[in-house]
């Protein structure tokens, strides 16, 4: 639910709007049409009257706060609302429940956090509630204490890594069997160097996850949580303004109540007793309830403009927050894409250096490797006969 969103005006849904590469349309709290551009994060409205398109950046009114007043009272009686078709909760103005079904989203059919993060939601964790946007917030933290685990977790990899590579390296040079002979020793002597080179092989792959994988998760948005801090109190220091300008509606609401029951009161006795000072109390009486109206309305109007403020920053900064999770999510699956490519290379350059070992192992031939051990070793070839009589 948004506040005070209305449907388009008659006559700007029938233009046929070519927007730039770049620019979403979408309708203030007062029902104008308005721009995003999706890269830059600038935003413009489009004035009645005007061709319905974007202005260029260099002719565009930034961020533009205005005078039109809405939800709570208005000085334009064409754009008034009654308090039947408007609700307040925590000093926002929402549509009454019986017209949200008129509401438009911005963007439909895609979950934009621009969307569904206008009201407050009770907090789990005690009695008070939680702002929308804050709760947006709180996912890009968690996403960024997400990112920094995973790479930790990576570390840890690398860490089995080098262990591994380093206890290879030890069992290469390790003499068993060094004294097998023959085609075998040979084979023997291939199955302790393909160790070694295993050892070199995962010792880059270390190194590489923790170049490719490791830092880059870690060092991702390094100012992020800062970034999102300043964030959070721009957004926080609008919604305070918003109650302060709610506040000195409610005042000037009640101030006027009062006139107007002081001004009644006064007709009711002039009515009675016809005198000269009754008359004059009841033209001051008429003045200060005009005055009182006139503040109400001023207040209204101060109020919309800050909500209207607020209401723009919401979508700009809302859109900047899913532009920025969507970022997240693909930077790490890239890095994590690169971890298993790197897993394959490994295995491919683990394989190689097996591959000699298979070759030496397939020329092994017992029976050459007899006549060379024969050859070195025989102590003679003529053979016991036996004993005669």
């Amino acid at each position: 639910m948004k506040p005070g969103m209305v449907p388009p005006p008659l006559g700007e849904e029938s233009q046929t709007v070519v927007l730039p590469p770049g620019w979403q349309s979408y309708l203030s709290p007062q029902g104008r049409r308005y721009y995003v551009n999706t890269a830059t994060n600038v935003n413009g409205y489009h004035v009645a009257g005007t061709p319905a398109h974007p202005p260029e950046t260099a002719h565009m009114s930034v961020r533009k706060s205005t005078g039109d007043s809405q939800n709570l009272g208005s000085s334009s009686p064409s754009k008034k609302q009654s308090k039947e078709n408007t609700i307040t909760i925590n000093c926002v103005t929402f549509p009454h429940p019986d017209t949200m079904l008129e509401q438009q989203l911005l963007k439909p059919t895609e979950w934009s956090y621009c969307d569904y993060f206008w009201a407050d939601k009770k907090d789990p964790q005690g009695n008070g509630t939680v702002a929308g946007f804050e709760l947006l917030l709180q996912k890009q933290l968690k996403g960024k204490q997400m990112q920094k685990e995973m790479s930790e977790f990576i570390r840890e990899r690398i860490k089995i890594e080098e262990e591994y590579a380093k206890n290879l390296a030890k069992l290469s040079q390790n003499s068993l069997a060094a004294q097998e002979e023959g085609s075998l020793g040979e084979a023997w002597a291939q199955v302790k160097k393909s160790l070694a080179d295993e050892a070199e092989v995962h010792l880059k792959f270390s190194a590489k996850l923790h170049s490719e994988v490791e830092k880059p998760l870690m060092n991702f948005r390094e100012n992020f949580k800062k970034d999102m801090k300043k964030c959070d109190h721009h957004i926080a220091d609008l919604r305070k303004q918003l109650v302060s300008r709610y506040a000195a509606v409610e005042k000037a609401r009640k101030a006027l109540t009062e006139r107007q029951r002081d001004l009644e009161m006064k007709t009711q006795q002039l009515e009675i007793k016809l005198s000269n000072k009754t008359e004059e109390d009841i033209k001051k009486a008429r003045r200060k309830s005009t005055q009182a109206g006139d503040d109400l309305m001023r207040c209204v109007d101060l109020y919309n403009q800050a909500q209207s403020k607020w209401f723009e920053e919401m979508v700009t900064t809302t859109l900047e927050l899913e532009r920025l999770e969507v970022e997240r999510v693909e930077m790490i699956r890239q890095h994590l894409c690169q971890y298993t490519q790197l897993r394959h290379e490994t295995d491919m350059f683990n394989q190689s250096t097996v591959e000699p070992v298979d070759q030496l192992l397939r020329k092994v031939d017992p029976a050459k490797d007899r006549e060379l051990w024969v050859r070195e070793h025989k102590t003679g070839n003529i053979r016991p006969v036996d004993m005669e009589i």
